[in-house]
This record gives structure tokens, C-alpha cells and sequence, in this order.
């Protein structure tokens, strides 16, 4: 087509827009992060400086592929062995606010039932992307290593660790088909004593072997209760966690032979470090409480039943 001098000029300049338009990389889209209380957080680009408020959110951070972006992390944040070399912004109950914002973070990730309130949203209120996070039942560990790969771009980083994740439930579903309900009492702490309650991440990993928790029905995730309520439950199995092998935080109930857990020796001591900690770590623990329980179950439970 031809044109008369001057009357083509306004094509010729639309066809160079478009051509710079079709050329120029497209905006990218915002990251959505699920939080605890089922808001949404938006990230508008992949987080790039991150850090974790908890020792079991820096694990989760490495086996989601996510470690090299974390800048610094809570205190007790041991495993993987690089996390022990991160720089420490207090632990999970006190937070240095003054050197978290020198650290300038993208994205400070907090554990919804672990970190205070008010700390989390101060540092909101200083104008840091926080995500709240939480974990209740073993498939939400695959679920929010996810979720973190996605937050730095990449979710297929956390493809090799999810797939290990799903591998061991499975194999814990699978060792244990319609096991009879067996009783148990956690421990958390002898002094004050504290156990969980039925939500809690560790009452469902044990249901997936027919576990009890016979304070279930307690009203929040960490109760105190009162050795008068532990008798009166009467647990067929103690669960405790230790770190010490040579320490025995149950020994107080092995005063108690009325207790059916005493009168058979049903005590299980599982790793501290993995079962107190919501990562792909803690199903190691869960799958031996799963091995010890039913070893109880196989022999104690015709002594506890009677002929």
C-alpha cells in the first residue's frame, strides 16, 4: 500500500508500539500466600530476603528449597546444618525489631500459634510482609513447604521434599490398616504439666495408627492440666519428648502402679527436636511413636482386657 507523503505516519508509530508491547516481558503476577486465619497474603514479586521466626519454619524453609534466601532466623534453629550459621533475631517469643528491619526483609515468616500476636503485627505495623503460618495435620507439612517454594517463585523446588513427605504418610497409613483405639497421654512438660489436645499436629499424626489422645477434648492446642486428671484418664501408653537419653521425664508416673500405662511399663520417649517441631522430621518420630505404640498394644492389651 502506498500513501501519500505525511498521511501514513500515525500507522506507522501505532505498528511501533505494538511491536515494543510484544516484545517487552510481561508484569509479573502476584505471589498469593494462604495464611492461618484463611486470609490471604499477597507478595507482589518472589521474596528474595526472608526470615523465619522459628527454628521449625527455617528446617521448613531449607527442605522446601528456600534456604538460600533466608538472611537470618530464631534461636534453636539447628538442622539442616546451615541453619546454625544464620544470623539470630531473638527467639520465638522475643524478637529484635531493630535488627530484623537492618536486615530489610521481603518476607518475615511467623508461626501463628507459636509467636506472639502483638510481635507479629508490629512488625506489620513497621511495614514488613508478614506471613502467618501454621501446620495442624501431617499432609499440611508438604502443603506449606509448597507454599514457601511458591513464595520465592519456584515451586518445584520443594518437589523432591513433598514427594518424601507423602512417601512416609503413605507408608504410615500402610503399616497400620484398622488398628484397635489405643489410649495415650502426651507430655509436654512434667513442670508445670502440659500436654495437647486433639488438633494439635502430634494427636493426628498418631490417629493415623489408632492413637487416642485421652485429652483430646481439651479446648486449646497446649494445656496445663493437673496430675489428678491424668489418673483419672488412665492412659493404656506416656508419650514424652526428651532430648537427653539418660533423662527420664516420666519417671514421676512410675510412682503410680494404679495407672494401666505404669502397670505394664508403657512408656515411649520420643527425639525432642522432631517431634516438637512441625517438618518433614516430626513423621520420623510420629512412625517410631506408631512402632512403639503398637508393640504395647500387641502385648499389653490382653493383660489390660483381661482373658
Amino acid at each position: 500500500m502506498t500513501c501519500a507523503p505525511g498521511r501514513c505516519r500515525p500507522t506507522i508509530l501505532l505498528l511501533a508500539v505494538l511491536a515494543l508491547l510484544a516484545g517487552a516481558p510481561a508484569a509479573s503476577a502476584q505471589i498469593t500466600l494462604p495464611q492461618a486465619d484463611g486470609t490471604l497474603l499477597e507478595l507482589r514479586e518472589p521474596a528474595r530476603r526472608i526470615i523465619t521466626l522459628a527454628p521449625n519454619l527455617a528446617e521448613l524453609a531449607f527442605a522446601a528449597g528456600a534456604g538460600e534466601y533466608l538472611v537470618a532466623t530464631a534461636e534453636y534453629s539447628n538442622h539442616p546444618a546451615a541453619a546454625r550459621t544464620l544470623p539470630r533475631i531473638g527467639d520465638a517469643f522475643r524478637i529484635d525489631l531493630e535488627r530484623v528491619l537492618t536486615l530489610a526483609p521481603d518476607l518475615v515468616i511467623g508461626w501463628a500459634s507459636g509467636n506472639p500476636p502483638g510481635a507479629l503485627q508490629r512488625l506489620e505495623e513497621l511495614g514488613l510482609a508478614v506471613w502467618r503460618t501454621e501446620v495442624r495435620a501431617p499432609g499440611e507439612i508438604a502443603t506449606l513447604m509448597r507454599h514457601i517454594a511458591r513464595a520465592t517463585g519456584d515451586e518445584s523446588r520443594a518437589a523432591p521434599s513433598i514427594a518424601e513427605v507423602q512417601r512416609k504418610l503413605a507408608a504410615i497409613g500402610a503399616a497400620y490398616p484398622d488398628r484397635s483405639p489405643l489410649r495415650y497421654f502426651y507430655q509436654v512438660a512434667p513442670q508445670p504439666l502440659f500436654t495437647l489436645n486433639g488438633e494439635h499436629l502430634v494427636s493426628r499424626g498418631f490417629a493415623l495408627c489408632g492413637g487416642v489422645n485421652v485429652f483430646a477434648a481439651a479446648p486449646v492446642l497446649a494445656s496445663q492440666v493437673t496430675r489428678e486428671a491424668v489418673l483419672a484418664a488412665d492412659p493404656e501408653v506416656m508419650i514424652a519428648p526428651r532430648l537427653d537419653p539418660d533423662e527420664d521425664p516420666l519417671a514421676r508416673w512410675r510412682s503410680w502402679p494404679r495407672l494401666s500405662a505404669t502397670r505394664h511399663g508403657a512408656f515411649v520417649y520420643l527425639p525432642a527436636d522432631e517431634i516438637s517441631r512441625a517438618t518433614p522430621r516430626t513423621l520420623d518420630s510420629i512412625a517410631l511413636g506408631c512402632k512403639l505404640m503398637d508393640r504395647f498394644r500387641a502385648a499389653g492389651r490382653q493383660q489390660w482386657e483381661g482373658p
